[in-house]
């Protein structure tokens, strides 16, 4: 348990400075880090890949809560979006944990591995998001909060990759448009970190220093280190060329996910 909480403490610093240099969540490279350190310490079961993806949501409500202090200081949120999208995503939350619960280790592998497909697509070819469609309506940001609340419980991310372009897209300024994601981000973290806590807590099989699902020594080393250094990162995204580092990183994303679909075969 100590060793994994000081590999988790030294992979914090590493996750935080990713975080704040691309501006991307946790979830796209805990839950394979959670996967793979688990995986490597003899916590083979049924159950890691939910571990995986309840540790992740853990550790985005110490980060999310930051993102959006500073995020309202400056002035980019727009609360009232927050809000309106933040009833889906409560419902989708929920149902989404519940759903995770009850299909197979291997399906949920393959879910996140397509998703981190996607992202490291994205982050190779770098797409220019445009407004192209007209601004949405309350009920629209609600259902559209569902579907974002939904994915992310399952796949254990903040939902910046889903938030982001679709506000871009839907006329609100993306430096608003990122600000609103990580508001979102908490009730994301809270409600599925809560949920997958519950659905877990009876189950058998689980480590020791287990809460439900969520790995608490995995938890606290993450959260001690990447708050530290995600700073950093941010300073680093205005002196280093971070579109080319993108498609750099892009490569190992590739790689990771080539291992998660090998896993699975």
């Amino acid at each position: 348990m100590l060793e994994i909480l000081v590999v988790c403490l030294a992979f914090g610093c590493f996750s935080g400075v990713l975080a704040g240099l691309f501006g991307i969540g946790g979830g796209v490279v805990l839950v394979p880090f959670f996967l793979f350190l688990l995986e490597s310490h003899g916590i083979v079961n049924e159950l890691l890949m939910l571990m995986a993806v309840a540790t992740s949501l853990a550790t985005m409500i110490i980060t999310s809560v930051a993102a959006t202090l500073m995020q309202h200081r400056l002035g980019a949120v727009i609360w009232q979006d927050v809000f309106n999208l933040s009833y889906g995503i409560l419902f989708g939350v929920v149902i989404g944990t519940v759903v995770a619960d009850s299909i197979s280790s291997d399906t949920l592998r393959f879910i996140f591995a397509l998703y981190m497909l996607y992202v490291a697509i994205e982050m190779a070819v770098s797409i220019k998001i445009g407004a192209k469609f007209k601004v949405l309506g309350a009920w629209a940001k609600a259902m559209a909060g569902a579907v974002i609340g939904f994915v992310s419980a399952v796949l254990g991310i903040g939902g910046g990759t889903l938030t982001v372009p679709l506000l871009a897209r839907h006329q609100v300024a993306m430096r608003n448009a990122v600000a609103i994601s990580s508001a979102c981000g908490l009730p994301i973290a809270l409600v599925g970190t809560i949920s997958y806590a519950i659905l877990g807590w009876q189950k058998t099989g689980l480590p020791e220093g287990s809460v439900g699902y969520i790995y608490m020594p995995a938890f606290l080393g993450i959260v001690m280190s990447s708050m530290l250094t995600a700073p950093i990162g941010a300073k680093l995204a205005s002196r280093l060329p971070t579109k080319q580092l993108k498609r750099y990183f892009s490569i190992l994303l590739f790689v990771v996910v080539g291992k998660l679909f090998w896993a699975i075969l």
